[in-house]
C-alpha cells in the first residue's frame, strides 16, 4: 500500500469559499446580539448599584438613630449634632465609632421633633436636596 492511498494520509478535500468562514452578515448579527446582552447586563448592574446605595444609607440611618437613642438615654437630652456622637465623653466613651457620609457623599442630618425626645436622622438621597421624594429618614413614611 502506498502513502497516497492509505486512509490516514489522504489530503484534505478542498473546501468551498462559503464553508471557509463567516459572512459579514453573520458577524454583524453576532455583534448586535452581544451588544444587546451587554446593554441588559449593564442596566441590571447599575440598578443593583443604586439599590445597594439606598440599602447602605438605610442601615447607616438605623445605626445613627440607635446611637442617638442611647445618647438620649444616658444624657437625658438629644445631642447638639451628630458629630457629638463620635466625641468621647468623660470616660472616653463614644456613642458611634465613626460618623460617615451617606453613599452620595452628603452628611447625614439630625432634625429635632416636637418633643424633647423626638428626632429624625435624614439622608437627602441621590439628589442631595432636602424635601424631595428620594430623601431617606429614620421615621416611618406616612401614607398620603
Amino acid at each position: 500500500m502506498n502513502a497516497d492511498t492509505h486512509p490516514l494520509h489522504r489530503a484534505p478535500a478542498a473546501r468551498s469559499a462559503a464553508e471557509g468562514g463567516f459572512t459579514l452578515v453573520e458577524i454583524m448579527v453576532v455583534i448586535v446580539i452581544l451588544g444587546l446582552l451587554a446593554t441588559l447586563v449593564t442596566q441590571n448592574i447599575m440598578g443593583a448599584s443604586d439599590e445597594s446605595r439606598v440599602t447602605k444609607a438605610q442601615t447607616d440611618i438605623k445605626t445613627i438613630a440607635d446611637s442617638v437613642r442611647l445618647y438620649y438615654t444616658q444624657r437625658g437630652r438629644l445631642p447638639e449634632s451628630l458629630e457629638a456622637l463620635a466625641e468621647p465623653d468623660e470616660n472616653n466613651k463614644t456613642w458611634i465609632t465613626e460618623l460617615t457620609e451617606d453613599p452620595w457623599g452628603n452628611a447625614y442630618q439630625l432634625r429635632e421633633g416636637n418633643t424633647p425626645r423626638e428626632f429624625e436622622v435624614i439622608s437627602y438621597g441621590p439628589d442631595g436636596s432636602e424635601g424631595t421624594d428620594d430623601d431617606l429618614s429614620s421615621r416611618a413614611k406616612k401614607d398620603n
